[in-house]
Order: structure tokens, then C-alpha cells, then sequence
């Protein structure tokens, strides 16, 4: 295995576009990926025990999990509540999402880039979504986690699609979200401080 293979590197820039974008939803970019993996299994390739993820059963049930996380996120108290879950599940897609596209790795080497790279992109960005929702709740009474909402569900999209298109540029743009969810950490924690 060399990892600066360009079918391993294009590989791990895809698996990181879509971990990040978990950080955003958890479903939109696995619901990306199966749509990929069915509609351009030429140009989407994926790790051999992950070939289930193009099926039309799982092109359903990961399309009406997205769609019903979407809404969810629009029904005020719910949207919290699912920020309480939003990171540990993230990290968990995240992972799933960088192992799906990893190619010619061994197993542990697979895993352990998953666990750490794709389990930690997608809970850093999650955990950072989180405090800006609990930041907007708490000036604006949650009237503001509409745009919020509205601006995660975009990034996650936006990231998903520059996954597939161009995975270079989709991981300068999980370098440039990780950048500023931390500046969003350290000011949601003055904010919280503050308090």
C-alpha cells in the first residue's frame, strides 16, 4: 500500500469531503454516496464490502432518513435535542464514510484512518454546528436557527457534490471549515463563559 498513490490519495480527499459534510447531517452525504455509487459506478469506487451502498434498498432508506433529518432540523426544541446525538452519530458516518472510500489498504490501516481522520473531521464540525445552534438559541430565542439550519444543510450539500466532482478542492474546504469551526469554538466558549 502506498498511501501517496493517487488512487489511494483521491480516495482519502473523497472519504474526508464526506466525513466533514456528516459534521453538517449525518445522512445527506451517505444518501451522496449511494446515489453516487448507483448512478456513477464508473467513477465512484468503493471499498469491496461497501458495494451494498448503490442499492436501490439503500438509496431509499438513506433518501427518507435524509429528508426526515432535514425537516427536523426546522421544528424548534427538536433541533436541539438532535444536537444532543449529532456528534457521537456524526463521528460514527464519518467513519463509516472514510472507509466506504478508501482503496488498496489493508484492513487496520483502513480502519484506524477511518476511526481518526473521518470519525474525528465529522465530530469536530459537528460538535462546532452544535455550539452554534445553542449559541443562536440563546440570542435570538431560536428564532435564528433557521438560517443556521438552512446554511448546515447547504454546506453539507455543497461539500458532498465537490466531493464527487473534485475531492482536492473538497478537502481545502474541510481545511477552511475545520479553521473556522475552531474560531467558533473559542467564541462559543466565551459566550458560554460569559453566562
Amino acid at each position: 500500500m502506498d498511501f501517496f498513490d493517487t488512487t489511494t490519495l483521491m480516495s482519502f480527499f473523497l472519504g474526508i469531503g464526506l466525513a466533514a459534510s456528516a459534521g453538517f447531517r449525518i445522512f445527506l452525504p451517505l444518501f451522496a454516496l449511494s446515489l453516487g455509487a448507483h448512478f456513477g459506478a464508473d467513477l465512484i469506487h468503493l471499498n469491496e464490502s461497501w458495494q451494498w451502498v448503490g442499492s436501490w434498498p439503500a438509496i431509499i432508506t438513506l433518501g427518507v432518513a435524509t429528508l426526515v433529518e432535514v425537516v427536523a432540523y426546522y421544528i424548534p426544541i427538536v433541533d436541539n435535542l438532535l444536537d444532543t446525538i449529532a456528534v457521537p452519530l456524526a463521528a460514527i458516518a464519518g467513519t463509516l464514510l472514510m472507509a466506504s472510500t478508501l482503496m488498496d489498504m489493508g484492513e487496520v490501516a483502513t480502519w484506524a484512518l477511518a476511526i481518526i481522520a473521518g470519525g474525528g473531521t465529522a465530530a469536530a464540525v459537528s460538535g462546532t454546528t452544535a455550539a452554534t445552534r445553542a449559541v443562536s438559541t440563546g440570542t435570538t430565542g431560536g428564532t435564528g436557527n433557521f438560517v443556521v439550519n438552512t446554511g448546515e444543510t447547504a454546506a453539507a450539500s455543497v461539500l458532498s457534490l465537490t466531493s464527487f466532482i473534485w475531492a482536492p478542492l473538497a478537502f481545502v474546504l474541510v481545511l477552511i471549515t475545520l479553521y473556522f469551526a475552531y474560531r467558533i469554538w473559542k467564541k462559543s466558549r466565551q459566550f458560554f463563559a460569559e453566562e
